[in-house]
């Protein structure tokens, strides 16, 4: 185990170092100047040689007239030591640009998974052990109609009714206007304002997580072992959770971990639609804006995500069936 970890870290350099490679050339190769962005504000205020001047000492403190191959190097020498430069549209730090809408889009992931997961993994459960039942099939039609709908589609829906039509709850912000509530106060009005997207977030992923959950328990038991253990009188909950359950896991974990991982990422649509000043919404506003430190920054920042995701599903494999050996 400790051997295949310590190889699939280097293997997780190796890709971190040509993914950053890839996506800086890539940002870099995009038409536009960004020095001339960054002036032509002053235009008006400066004769064409002053204002001339002022572009070439731009472009030279941005280091554009260095060549490409220089200033990837300058970068991820930065980079490396957590310094991811300046963001060119707000003038601050990258890190203190991007460091709270993360907070933000963490916060939201959280409560969109764990409810998530708190009822796909009960319903798969429980539409497998009813396979073929009234019940069963409706799950089955749902979950089909649920997956096939995008989702700004049903976030639309959503809106109309709860928002437009109910008033049930607010469709952008986090927090009322000039609230100054701290405690409880402030989370009672944060999560109002978040009941609607995570509602949404969470509807969204349920009709692919409780499929795959349903294949693997139904799966699981139409095996052998499993009739073993009824004939032997075991419960039929110590049947479906101590023995069903615990080997369907094994492919299942796979596809929750790594929606984990995606779900970060997932969240643009729902960020930009409810104005939530999250990872997502920086991430679209930077890119027209062509803030490409910023961009960067949140690009490697799901790289590493992603990167982490395949090694703890690798990880998982051991910890949940002993059988499974990993070996370098």
């Amino acid at each position: 185990m400790v051997k295949y970890t310590i190889k699939r870290i280097i293997y997780m350099i190796f890709v971190f170092f040509v993914m950053s490679i890839l996506l800086f050339f890539l940002y870099n190769k995009i038409p536009g100047d960004r020095a001339m962005q960054e002036v032509f504000p002053m235009r008006e205020r400066l004769t064409p040689e002053q204002f001339q001047r002022l572009y070439e000492q731009t472009r030279m403190e941005m280091g554009l007239d260095d060549p490409l191959v220089t200033r990837y190097q300058k970068w991820i020498t930065q980079v490396l030591k957590l310094n991811l430069g300046m963001s060119e549209r707000q003038h601050r730090p990258v890190i203190d640009v991007v460091i709270p809408p993360m907070k933000i889009t963490i916060f939201i992931n959280i409560f969109a998974i764990i409810l998530a997961l708190g009822i796909t993994i009960p319903l798969g459960i429980r539409t497998a052990v009813r396979k073929d039942s009234t019940f069963d099939r409706t799950v089955q039609v749902l979950t089909i109609v649920g997956y096939s709908i995008p989702t700004f589609i049903v976030a639309l829906m959503f809106i109309y009714i709860f928002a437009v039509k109910l008033r049930w709850f607010p469709v952008s912000g986090m927090n009322t206007a000039n609230f100054t509530g701290t405690g409880w106060a402030w989370f009672k009005d944060t999560m109002h304002h978040l009941a609607l997207p995570l509602t949404i977030m969470t509807v969204t992923s349920l009709a692919g997580i409780t499929r795959y959950v349903r294949a693997a328990m139904a799966d699981a038991l139409s095996m052998d072992y499993i009739k073993t253990a009824r004939a032997k009188g075991l419960s039929e909950k110590s049947v479906i959770y101590s023995h069903a359950w615990r080997n369907a896991l094994l492919p299942v974990i796979t596809l929750i971990i790594g929606w984990i991982m995606s779900i970060f990422s997932g969240t643009f649509i729902i960020e930009s639609m409810f104005s939530i000043n999250g990872m997502g919404r920086l991430y679209i506003d930077s890119l027209n804006f062509k803030d490409f430190n910023v961009v960067l920054a949140i690009q490697m920042f799901y790289v590493i995500i992603g990167l982490v995701g395949n090694l703890i599903v690798d990880l998982s494999y051991g910890i949940v069936d002993p059988r499974v050996r990993i070996d370098g």
